[in-house]
């Protein structure tokens, strides 16, 4: 069974002190969403355990239900098959899981009011942006298996981003990513500081 408690204080500061592209090296590169998984607005960062949503394409009613359900520091992973023909959230959705402290989601779908979402602040990852607004019908799962940008993600999986995009970390890998990627991360800091950077 994986963890779900959650993220130690101490993990979360030092993930939130890496670029996503330092975890990645230090999973060498993989489980890395597809570059079509983007910010909707730049500057967006997240550290928080997985709260996985499958759904049916173009339908957030399980989207509704994650909101319910989940725990303040989540992240909402959707997996809504890729399907960009009706947006799965909108700004009201992502007032709603601001307030209730949910730290970010991310959708293998579209979403739309994506400068409201940035105005808010609230770090939202997704595939398409599109005016069409979702049904809410189902049918769908909460916390099993799902995939999001071609990467398999477990409800508590360590999820990461930033403006390049998102990193699934394995629970039961987490301490040693960690840290790989501080190392990483102080090898480039000495490049850096060696070309004058």
């Amino acid at each position: 069974m994986i963890n779900t408690t959650g993220l130690s204080a101490d993990i979360k500061s030092r993930l939130d002190a890496l670029p996503v592209a330092n975890i990645g090296d230090a999973m060498s590169r993989l489980y890395l969403m597809e570059a079509e998984i983007s910010p909707v607005w730049k500057g967006a960062r997240v550290v928080g355990p997985a709260f996985t949503v499958m759904t049916a394409a173009g339908d957030n009613d399980y989207i509704h239900r994650a909101l319910a359900e989940a725990s303040p520091g989540d992240v909402i992973v959707v997996d809504g098959q890729g399907v960009t023909a009706r947006a799965l959230i909108g700004e009201l959705m992502a007032g709603r899981a601001q307030a209730k402290g949910i730290a970010g989601i991310v959708i293998d779908g579209a979403i739309r009011d994506a400068e409201d979402i940035g105005k808010l602040g609230f770090p939202v990852w997704a595939r398409a942006q599109t005016p069409a607004g979702p049904y809410r019908n189902g049918p769908g799962h909460l916390q099993r298996e799902v995939s999001a940008g071609r990467v398999v993600v477990r409800p508590g999986d360590i999820i990461a981003g930033d403006d390049d995009g998102i990193a699934v970390l394995r629970i039961e890998e987490l301490d040693e990513i960690v840290e790989r990627a501080e190392a990483k991360f102080a090898s480039e800091a000495e490049i850096r500081a060696n070309i004058g950077l």
